[in-house]
């Protein structure tokens, strides 16, 4: 190779390792600008939220992280100081809490859906109630609900057994679990004879039918309040997801998934 043969060679490898450079340097300079936030949102929203983070992120700035577990589990973390810039719960019960413990912002809050409360059995299972005031506790073994002291499924279910004065017949029969989709597991393995979840948990599950909807005059409404925590730092990225929740676009994907608008 001869002498200016080898001078531009290493012209051009000074060159092309002066743009890698410039292109890492601007892939780090991307990285460090994208925020990442943290949502702990109701179990039951699990497979519509991990939709919407795809579609989210795919035209949005950030990362979105999600933490799933029942609203009371989710309040206590809060209560813990978890760092959390949203919770979604699945009542108005544990966002008022936190709100009254001034620990997340009250003008940040918004209604993001609501749903419906629906008795389940196996797919394989004989059993036909067209009604929730039809069960039978001498046709029933164990039955699976949402712990009314932290899930609010369970609540609501409670609510609805209480008004139809079956709560007492059925309370010995009640296997409690940790949040609605672990009631609908149960129901999926046969361990339970019915359990009470959500109409759109019992939507993504092939393995479970639906007997009978929940009357929603003996219940309280149930609908997902949002809200951005008050020790989150990134509340303007907070606010562009929630806006993004309420879109038309989001809206509509939580329609397929059986979540119904909550006004």
């Amino acid at each position: 190779m001869g002498k200016w043969q080898a001078l531009l060679l290493l012209v051009l490898c000074s060159f092309l390792l002066g743009c890698t450079n410039e292109n890492e340097m601007k892939q780090l300079k991307s990285d460090e600008q994208q925020v990442e936030l943290f949502v702990s949102a109701a179990a039951s929203l699990t497979d519509v939220m991990l939709e919407l983070k795809e579609m989210y992120e795919t035209n949005h700035d950030g990362h979105i992280t999600f933490n799933f577990a029942g609203s009371g589990k989710l309040t206590q973390q809060i209560q813990q100081g978890a760092p959390v810039d949203i919770i979604i719960s699945a009542n108005e019960f544990w966002m008022d809490t936190l709100i009254d413990e001034n620990l997340v912002k009250k003008d940040s809050k918004i209604e993001v859906t609501g749903n419906r409360l629906v008795l389940i059995t196996n797919e394989q299972s004989n059993l036909t109630y067209s009604s929730f005031d039809e069960l039978d506790s001498e046709q029933l073994g164990d039955i699976a609900i949402g712990k009314p002291e932290s899930v609010p499924a369970g609540r609501y279910t409670k609510e609805v057994l209480r008004a139809l004065d079956l709560w007492e017949e059925f309370e010995p029969n009640f296997i409690y679990a940790q949040d609605v989709r672990q009631v609908l597991t149960y129901v999926e393995s046969e361990n339970v004879d019915i359990g009470f979840v959500y109409e759109s948990d019992a939507l993504i599950s092939e393995k479970v039918k639906v007997l009978a909807k929940a009357d929603a005059s003996l219940h309280e409404s149930i609908l997902y309040p949002a809200a951005i925590t008050k020790d989150s730092q990134h509340s303007k990225e907070a606010e562009e997801f929630l806006l993004f929740l309420l879109s038309d676009e989001a809206q509509e994907v939580l329609g397929t998934y059986g979540f119904q608008k909550s006004n």
